[in-house]
């Protein structure tokens, strides 16, 4: 969005060898470089890229291909702008620059690029596991009391806040809820062959490694969007089985750490994203553009919200499963 780089934080000038770098803000490009930034904290998906060899037939506005270059140049501190060709690969993909855009919007039109555009269809599935949720929706008839079921899949929960403080266990288990149905409302039976009263909701089936939690803090209402800067804790490592004690058989992954979160300032209708980074270093950095800051984990949960209008609030989250954390420190130090 079009606010201008905060100045909450002093510049740092990190270590050349710091593994979190800057991205210069480009024709209002902040929400994709904080996307980058997360992208570029999850080896995962930069392991699968490394595979895949493109062909030479790709599409000069081939997106997983310029995302692949951009993580790759991002690496690499004397390139002023590695971003530079993914911008202009998204414009053309209708990613528009000089527009404001929602991260969440943006999240979820980058996998779905990957998934179209890339020509090893197998990779291509294997990027989208990596943050694939599988549920499965149910409406029980409280009548007959026959089960309807359709299994569909998130590639990030998207998680409703209510007005007050709400914690990420609250927004989680309120996201699992069944509620009951009647009235104009009801469903349609076939058993029964007409609506009744039923009760409905969703079931986790399976969890991924790379866990993305979009808190909605967009609520629209007629021709009016207005964002909750509602209080939302978390904490920097969750475990699913205790979270949602009635879906732990399917919580085979349970173990969870933040490494991401992506903020943003401003109203509904104009602001700045940024992002905060757990590094390969194992510190917390605070990315806003091009400059990066490193902070505690204390600065990271004024992210919570619930303070001015204008304050920074945590707007998506990105857990890995500690087993994959463990799997990516051993990477490192062999």
């Amino acid at each position: 969005m079009g606010m201008t780089s905060s100045t909450r934080f002093p510049f740092c000038d990190m270590k050349r060898d710091f593994s979190v770098r800057g991205l210069s803000n480009c024709s209002l490009s902040c929400c994709i470089n904080a996307l980058l930034q997360s992208f570029a904290a999850t080896p995962e998906l930069q392991k699968v890229l490394s595979r895949w060899q493109p062909s030479k037939e790709s599409d000069v506005y081939n997106v997983p291909l310029e995302l692949k270059r951009a993580l790759e140049a991002m690496k690499d501190h004397s390139q002023a702008r590695p971003h530079q060709r993914f911008l202009e690969c998204l414009h053309y993909n209708h990613i528009c620059r000089l527009t404001q855009h929602d991260a969440d919007e943006v999240f979820h039109a980058i996998l779905n690029l990957i998934q179209k555009q890339m020509s090893d269809q197998q990779i291509a599935a294997e990027i989208t596991n990596l943050f694939k949720i599988e549920v499965e929706g149910r409406s029980r008839c409280l009548e007959c009391e026959n089960v309807h079921r359709v299994p569909t899949f998130f590639l990030r929960l998207p998680l409703h806040l209510h007005d007050g403080e709400n914690t990420l266990e609250d927004c989680l288990k309120m996201f699992f809820e069944s509620q009951k149905l009647e009235g104009s409302e009801a469903f349609y039976c076939v058993r029964c062959e007409r609506k009744t009263p039923t009760d409905q909701g969703q079931k986790l089936v399976s969890l991924p490694s790379i866990l993305c939690i979009h808190l909605k803090r967009f609520r629209s209402n007629r021709d009016f969007t207005k964002k909750l800067n509602t209080k939302v804790s978390f904490p920097e490592t969750i475990n699913m089985a205790e979270m949602l004690p009635e879906e732990r058989s399917k919580a085979s992954e349970s173990m969870y750490r933040l490494y991401a979160v992506i903020v943003h300032s401003g109203t509904a209708m104009t602001g700045h994203y940024t992002a905060y980074i757990y590094s390969k270093e194992s510190k917390w950095c605070y990315v806003d553009d091009s400059n990066v800051t490193q902070v505690c984990w204390e600065t990271v949960q004024e992210t919570y919200g619930g303070q001015g209008r204008f304050s920074g609030t945590a707007y998506m989250l990105l857990y890995r499963t500690l087993s994959s954390e463990a799997a990516q420190e051993s990477l490192r130090r062999s």
